[in-house]
């Protein structure tokens, strides 16, 4: 069965010219836009239609548009990266709206992600969170057998789901208190379960907590609004986890 064709919607989107501006929001309208577009697609065509227009395009950052780099972070209609679940906003399609419905796009509401352009914000404060501790430093010497160090199922897959975290700020974004503490957590876990982490595991929750707070970002309160809208499914268990292993580096200490 064919995708229809949206005759005209209505798309409110952010705009601000630079991270020091005053924003506002524009209305525009883009006419037989097929329901199998994508969403970044769509805002493809509107942009291809100012650039005719001898307007400003709008700025909004992508990259792989198959949701992993989990660069396309926008607001849509209320909901981080859309209505749909599991999702990135590359992945969400037009289908997910109507004909002449009006959606309003805006950029991550994070005090820690300043906005650089439009619907484009800066999230280098993720990269610094995981610099501070989310790596390993063992030296294995050559190159191991992969088997040569056993890990219990559960805890591979566990850490597995964990690592799944594409850093979109999904998580920040929809926290009443842009709390940093799903990506935090997450990237402590996918080394917490695995030997390779344990070596660098107090050091690593301590200084990441730290670095967390240093840049701004708020308070975990644990109303799950967090989990809710990663579009990974990050439990708010590894949460737990990490206050853990953050309690057990400072009776450590």
């Amino acid at each position: 069965m064919a995708d229809k064709i949206l005759n005209k919607i209505y798309v409110k989107v952010w705009r601000q010219n630079s991270p020091k501006a005053k924003g506002r929001f524009e209305t525009y309208t883009v006419e037989n836009v097929s329901q199998g577009t994508s969403f970044l697609e769509m805002i493809d065509i509107l942009n291809d239609q100012l650039i005719l227009g001898g307007k400003d395009p709008i700025a909004f950052d992508n990259d792989c548009r198959e949701g992993i780099c989990g660069m396309c972070s926008l607001y849509v209609n209320g909901h981080a990266h859309g209505p749909d679940t599991m999702a990135t906003t590359c992945q969400l399609h037009m289908r997910k709206f109507n004909e002449g419905q009006t959606i309003t796009v805006e950029p991550w509401r994070v005090g820690a992600f300043p906005v650089i352009k439009d619907l484009m914000v800066d999230r280098t404060a993720f990269e610094k969170i995981q610099q501070a501790g989310g790596f390993v430093s063992v030296n294995t010497g050559g190159v191991p057998d992969g088997n040569a160090i056993p890990i219990l199922q559960d805890d591979a897959e566990e850490a597995m789901d964990a690592a799944a975290c594409i850093g979109c700020g999904a998580c920040a974004a929809t926290c009443k208190n842009s709390s940093a503490m799903l990506f935090l957590a997450a990237k402590v876990s996918q080394f917490a379960k695995l030997p390779q982490g344990q070596v660098e595991a107090k050091r690593r929750a301590k200084a990441m907590v730290a670095k967390m707070d240093e840049l701004g970002f708020g308070g975990c309160t644990n109303t799950g609004a967090c989990e809710l809208a990663c579009p990974k499914s990050i439990s708010i268990a590894h949460i737990a986890r990490l206050n853990r292993e953050y309690l057990k580096a400072k009776i450590a200490d």
